[in-house]
């Protein structure tokens, strides 16, 4: 037998896994293991939660008293600096496997009790924004005890930026990391990407596709959640392959208060069939903003990108085309004039690079902002794969990042020119013609 056939052998091995309750046992062992052995990962998943910057310690499955019996948290965190420590509990879930509420409310009871900081849970459920939780919980158990959540996909993002890009500084804890990264990409390990756009997803995209969906019907929020979860996702995996914070954009009150964000997908659902959001990457010209219109069934993904503040109107058009050169012809090119209103001269780049004029107005106004615009077909199915609504979202943010975003750059303006001397200029020129001097609007004196 030659040696293409023989099996690496791995620290966190995922042969073995016989149902749940081992594949969450595993997982747990797993995470908890490397977060203390690999102090920057540790350090990155415990900071948010104020933790101090200290030793880590790791458990598994630890009894406590609750009632008349006992309960078995599913692991605990302690970080030690000096005198001053932080503890967590953390409750698991893999697979489709929920966190349940009544389960996480006994964690924070005997975390209350014991005088802990907090109670962490991770599982594949994603929560529409960051710091939310996706369990609903008595808020009165929160009064002296944190709830904090991470997905799978968060832990996974947070280990590959850690390993590839922010760096290790011992390469056995890299490689230790590195097997970390391999465990959970690996389908038996539970720690699953998102992929279900839940089962009222058929029902609210045909009612948009027939004009009778009502802001009241059944799953008209939970599929708003459920987008902005799918936004979520899709930051966490485009920024664990550009090595950034890649996070979903939201206004201040969006932030504040989660229902304003959920009502405006709602009412944009209902009255034009269509869900919207961006996402902010760093360093880029702009926001990627993302809609989906279930009427149209397409996908688009825009940016906007702010014209040159000098230069003709054709100029400013060649200098937006020169930074396109490698994009597909098909993006929509949109450029919106000064003080005008509603929707700008609209072409395919293709048309552009021929014409540029084919952009320019007739009346020749100061070009603005341009929108550059990919569109693909949407997927219908609710769930992964091929003709899926969630991957024609991921691939079209994938596809236009690479393509277009990451490949424009803002206008800057040229500094300014030294002014030149008699010395350097050309001969033939008349003398009176020529300034050398900050009097130069003075009458010109001639010898």
């Amino acid at each position: 037998m030659g040696e293409e056939s023989w099996h690496e052998a791995r620290l966190i091995p995922t042969s073995g896994i016989s149902g749940p309750t081992e594949q969450e046992r595993r997982a747990t062992s797993a995470l908890l293991a490397v977060m203390a052995a690999v102090k920057e990962f540790g350090r990155v998943l415990t900071k948010p939660y104020g933790a101090p910057a200290g030793t880590i310690a790791t458990f598994t499955e630890v009894p406590f008293k609750h009632g008349d019996g006992r309960l078995y948290p599913d692991g605990l965190i302690r970080v030690e600096r000096g005198k001053k420590a932080w503890t967590a509990l953390v409750e698991v879930k893999t697979g489709k496997n929920t966190l349940d509420a009544q389960q996480l409310e006994s964690y924070l009871d005997i975390a209350r009790a014991e005088e802990f900081d907090a109670v962490i849970s991770i599982s594949n459920e994603i929560p529409p924004m960051a710091g939310q939780h996706p369990t609903k919980i008595d808020k009165r158990r929160l009064r002296k005890v944190a709830l904090h959540h991470l997905s799978w996909a968060n832990v996974l993002a947070e280990a590959v930026m850690q390993r590839e890009f922010r760096g290790v500084a011992d390469p056995d804890q890299a490689w230790i990391l590195g097997e970390l990264i391999r465990y959970l990409e690996h389908p038996r390990s539970g720690a699953m990407e998102f992929d279900d756009m839940g089962g009222h997803w058929v029902g609210v995209r045909d009612a948009v596709k027939s004009g009778t969906l009502r802001a009241g019907d059944a799953g008209v929020k939970e599929l708003a959640a459920r987008f902005d979860a799918l936004l979520r996702f899709v930051s966490l995996e485009l920024g664990r392959n550009l090595g950034t914070e890649v996070t979903p954009a939201l206004t201040r009150k969006e932030l504040a208060d989660p229902v304003v964000r959920t009502q405006k997908l709602v009412t944009s659902l209902v009255d034009d069939g269509m869900l919207t959001g961006s996402i902010r990457i760093p360093d880029t010209v702009g926001n990627l903003a993302v809609t989906a219109d279930l009427r149209a069934g397409t996908v688009t993904a825009h940016i906007d990108v702010d014209a040159p503040k000098e230069g003709r109107p054709r100029t400013r058009v060649n200098w937006l085309a020169r930074q396109l050169k490698a994009a597909p012809g098909d993006l929509r090119i949109e450029a919106h004039a000064a003080h005008s209103r509603g929707a700008g001269a609209a072409e395919l780049l293709r048309d552009v690079r021929e014409n540029p004029d084919a952009l320019v107005p007739e009346n020749k106004q100061e070009l603005r902002w341009f929108r550059v615009a990919m569109s693909v077909p949407m997927g219908a199915k609710r769930g992964r794969g091929r003709g899926s609504f969630i991957d024609s979202v991921r691939d079209c943010v994938d596809v236009f990042y690479a393509d277009v975003m990451q490949n424009l750059k803002a206008w800057s303006a040229a500094p300014p020119k030294v002014r030149p001397v008699l010395d350097d200029i050309e001969e033939g020129v008349p003398e009176q013609f020529v300034s050398t001097a900050l009097s130069s609007q003075d009458d010109p004196v001639t010898s």
